[in-house]
């Protein structure tokens, strides 16, 4: 879905919905307080958020599991938000497809063995099983059925909070106050336009993470391009492109992992053609495309830089020796 735009704002739509917003933490509390965490042997590491759209769960995981896949045999663990097995399955990118798995499962499998199951305490215990010695959830943050080693909790900087309402009034899955209770390292991704930081206590590291895009030779090499994106807020991309040394002619918003249809693609194809533009959308669009539309677009990935590399690296040194402790 695409984020709604009371989401940003305290206006009449969002002040409507505020009881629903309460009553689904309510429900949130309660699954929780009955739920039982269970330790599935090897340590766990989550990288969630409580904002719901694109605060970069996935980009920060891919970077941690490259960390980590240098000293420990690991795993990804995910849902597989928008494919259609339920799992517990292993991921094969020569195989499955992203309507069998995920956008996200797909761009994780490149990195380290992933694995998708839609109940998380049955994926953990397959990755296990198959070798893992640390499990890396890709979200999951809410989800109360397997106990975490470590939870990060990641914010999208400029987007901050949103309206600070609840779902469906606000684009909160739980309370700050809630969520940074149970986490135990804050990420911070692009400028802080809210001050986060403020909100966040001093015993709880927290880590700036800047972005910067990975340019290709054939965006390198275009005068003009025409974008698209179907993410959580497609804006971001819009954004970055904006950073680019080159005209920005047009760019199409989607909605969050939107199964691109033959003729939107070849739309974007031939506009993009009679302007002599390159057509560019985002890795994680990229996965999404029909097959036949793929070279004539160029996916353009970006790059997490962490303000204190050494410091991040010294904090999951120190959480697998406790665990292993």
């Amino acid at each position: 879905m695409r984020t709604p735009n009371h989401w940003q704002n305290n206006n009449l739509v969002s002040r409507l919905l505020m009881p629903l917003g309460w009553i689904y933490f309510q429900l949130s509390l309660w699954r929780h307080k009955i739920a039982r965490s269970f330790d599935i042997g090897v340590p766990v590491i989550c990288v969630g958020n409580i904002v719901a759209g694109g605060a970069g769960k996935t980009p920060t995981a891919m970077y941690l599991g490259k960390l980590l896949s240098k000293r420990f045999k690991i795993a990804f663990l995910t849902r597989g938000y928008g494919g259609a097995f339920s799992g517990p399955i292993k991921v094969d990118p020569h195989k499955h497809t992203f309507q069998d798995v995920g956008d996200e499962a797909l761009l994780l499998s490149k990195i380290a063995p992933t694995w998708v199951s839609k109940n998380r305490l049955d994926g953990g215990l397959a990755a296990k099983m198959d070798g893992a010695q640390i499990i890396l959830m890709d979200d999951g943050f809410q989800n109360p059925s397997i106990a975490k080693t470590f939870s990060f909790l990641v914010f999208d900087g400029p987007y901050g909070l949103g309206n600070n309402q609840l779902i469906p009034s606000g684009p909160l899955r739980e309370t700050l106050g809630r969520g940074i209770s149970r986490a135990d390292a804050v990420v911070i991704i692009g400028e802080d336009l809210h001050d986060l930081q403020s909100k966040i206590p001093e015993n709880i590291p927290l880590f700036s993470v800047t972005t910067s895009p990975i340019i290709s030779k054939k965006l390198k090499a275009a005068k003009s391009v025409i974008g698209f994106a179907g993410i959580g807020r497609p804006r971001k991309f819009l954004e970055t492109l904006k950073t680019l040394n080159v005209d920005i002619q047009d760019f199409v918003p989607f909605p969050d992992h939107h199964k691109f249809r033959n003729s939107e693609i070849e739309d974007l194809i031939r506009k993009a053609s009679e302007t002599g533009a390159q057509l560019v959308t985002t890795t994680k669009d990229f996965v999404r495309l029909p097959p036949n539309t793929i070279n004539s677009i160029t996916a353009m990935d970006i790059e997490l830089n962490w303000a204190n590399q050494n410091q991040i690296k010294a904090l999951l040194e120190q959480v697998l020796d406790n665990s292993n402790a």
